[in-house]
């Protein structure tokens, strides 16, 4: 075999590994190189020994051998790849990947490669990948379980019928879960409806509005605060409270929020808002109510003033409360922001329908203004007509 001796230096250059074949199958010869790497010497390696001694099973080498075989009967000048896992003389693996083509009537020969490394890191980022497909499972079971309890949380459309009897609710997560929420109660007096913007959306926003929401329910029903702006100050300072008890530094986290009362004997509205507004639609007369610039939970070291508006309602009123996710959605032709102006105008060209369908057109229009961009923020619309 001298004239393999040039080749195989040249391929020990290369790390290549070099096997010659007979018709029968058995190794003529094997490189230097083939033997350091699986731990063998050279005669231990001759003949059969080829399939038997650096194979798993008698099968598997077998099997492995008709398949080289194959390539010589085919008699055609071309070079096909294989790629076989062989047992090193001290029981480990190691990945070959072997260019097979025919040599003469007689013989194949093949020049392989080890690729170990390579075959380590695909096993490695395959196991990764299925636990982190694992992973995110969970975090998503985890994710859906927290919109249950979410869902479970918020007031059903039978509770705010026997509020309002004229309403709609468009509420649109951003990530299954909300920061947004709605409230609604009523009393001897009063009805009220209230809109959150919590910090955040997902998870953290969820979380921030169990908070909120608990609090909502100790000041109006425990506590029975009725002026609108009483019930902001209120708020905040139990907000404050709640997200600062433990630790010396203070949180950031907070809330945004609109709150109207309305009197069940002479339809006098109260409103108050921290950093949301309101909007009427009364015939083609556009009235916004602004908020006070100030959250909910945080800034306590300023002193907040929260300002109450007071207007007598009419029949055929449309009262829209609104968090700023429908407001500040990408979308259209320039891939901007939706604005507070185009806003209006929606609410203004669907103010004559029924609340349903309005309730509908305002979904169209941003889902038609998102088209296929990702959804900014949660969304949420509050529409009462009088």
């Amino acid at each position: 075999m001298v004239q393999f001796d040039i080749q195989e230096q040249i391929l020990e250059k290369l790390n290549a590994l070099v096997v010659v074949l007979n018709s029968a199958g058995n190794a003529e010869y094997v490189s230097k190189s083939a033997c350091q790497l699986l731990g063998y010497d050279n005669d231990e390696l001759i003949g059969s020994n080829w399939w038997e001694v650096t194979r798993f099973s008698k099968p598997e080498g077998e099997k492995t051998r008709e398949k080289i075989l194959a390539v010589l009967r085919r008699n055609v000048d071309s070079v096909e790849t294989f790629e076989h896992i062989f047992k090193t003389s001290y029981g480990g693996k190691k990945w070959i990947r072997w260019n097979v083509s025919y040599l003469n009537d007689d013989q194949i020969i093949g020049i392989g490669y080890d690729i170990t490394d390579k075959k380590n890191q695909e096993k490695y980022l395959l196991e990764r990948n299925i636990q982190l497909q694992q992973q995110h499972k969970e975090i998503k079971d985890s994710i859906f379980y927290a919109q249950r309890i979410q869902q479970n949380s918020l007031q059903s459309k039978e509770y705010i019928n026997g509020v309002f009897n004229n309403n709609f609710v468009l509420y649109k997560p951003k990530d299954i879960v909300s920061g947004d929420f709605y409230f609604f109660y009523q009393d001897d007096e009063f009805r009220y409806a209230i809109l959150v913007d919590c910090t955040g959306h997902g998870v953290p926003g969820a979380m921030m509005s169990m908070v909120a929401n608990s609090i909502i329910k100790e000041v109006l029903i425990n506590k029975k605060i009725k002026a609108v702006s009483q019930i902001l100050y209120e708020l905040d300072k139990e907000l404050f409270k709640n997200i600062n008890s433990y630790g010396s530094e203070l949180s950031s986290d907070g809330m945004d929020l609109a709150i109207i009362s309305i009197s069940k004997k002479t339809n006098r509205m109260h409103f108050a808002g921290a950093f949301r507004p309101m909007i009427i639609m009364r015939k083609e007369q556009v009235i916004e109510l602004k908020a006070s610039r100030y959250p909910l939970g945080f800034y306590n070291d300023v002193d907040k003033l929260f300002e109450e508006h007071v207007i007598m309602l009419q029949p055929d009123d449309c009262l829209y409360l609104f968090t700023d996710g429908f407001i500040d959605q990408f979308g259209g032709s320039n891939n901007k922001k939706l604005n507070k102006r185009n806003f209006k105008e929606l609410l203004r060209t669907s103010s004559t329908m029924t609340l349903a369908e309005q309730e509908s057109y305002l979904e169209y229009s941003f889902n038609n203004w998102k088209q296929e961009e990702e959804q900014t923020d949660d969304v949420l619309i509050i529409g009462i007509k009088i």
